[in-house]
């Protein structure tokens, strides 16, 4: 896992310097702060699911596979939130502002980072509804609990992605 977080973190910062680098130089609008607006709940809700993940693993470990569940699902239905949120803000920009990946240098680099994050967290859940699937089947354990850590650290690199997405693109971009 660490391996795979080090090589995805050269992906993501080779797309940070890009969006970076185009900032601003786009000849035609929109132009980013006419469009994005700061998705703060979305943000909390990913942010959340962090703590979340932690504490249904810890449950694990502790024997409380009600708990465990209960915390997996929650972090789950966080993070599909979160992906909620991100297509709600394109569907936005697409239809009712006319940004698409197209338009200028800024829709071509927007979409490129925010899409590679949005991939980032809709494989995440993916993983993650596999785990409640396998709770559901009664085929979980308190064995796994060291594989789900694995799992958790993923999710914590994928937020804590989001925390250096947002502050470029909602914070520095606009």
């Amino acid at each position: 896992m660490y391996c795979l977080i080090a090589a995805e973190a050269a992906i993501f910062t080779i797309f940070v310097v890009a969006y970076l680098f185009y900032i601003g130089k786009s000849v035609s609008g929109p132009k980013p702060k006419d469009v994005l607006h700061a998705p703060i709940f979305y943000t909390v809700c990913l942010l959340a699911s962090s703590f979340t993940i932690h504490a249904a693993v810890r449950k694990l470990v502790a024997g409380s596979m009600a708990a465990f569940a209960r915390l997996w699902v929650l972090t789950i239905l966080l993070g599909g939130t979160f992906l909620f949120g991100t297509a709600r803000e394109w569907v936005h920009l697409i239809f009712q502002d006319g940004l698409t990946v197209n338009t200028n240098l800024f829709g071509t680099t927007y979409y490129s980072l925010v899409g590679l994050h949005a991939f980032h967290v809709t494989m995440g859940l993916v993983a993650l509804i596999t785990v409640a699937l396998f709770y559901f089947a009664a085929r979980l354990r308190g064995e796994h609990a060291q594989r789900l850590e694995v799992l958790s650290m993923y999710w914590h690199f994928v937020d804590a992605v989001w925390v250096v997405v947002f502050t470029i693109v909602y914070v520095v971009g606009v």
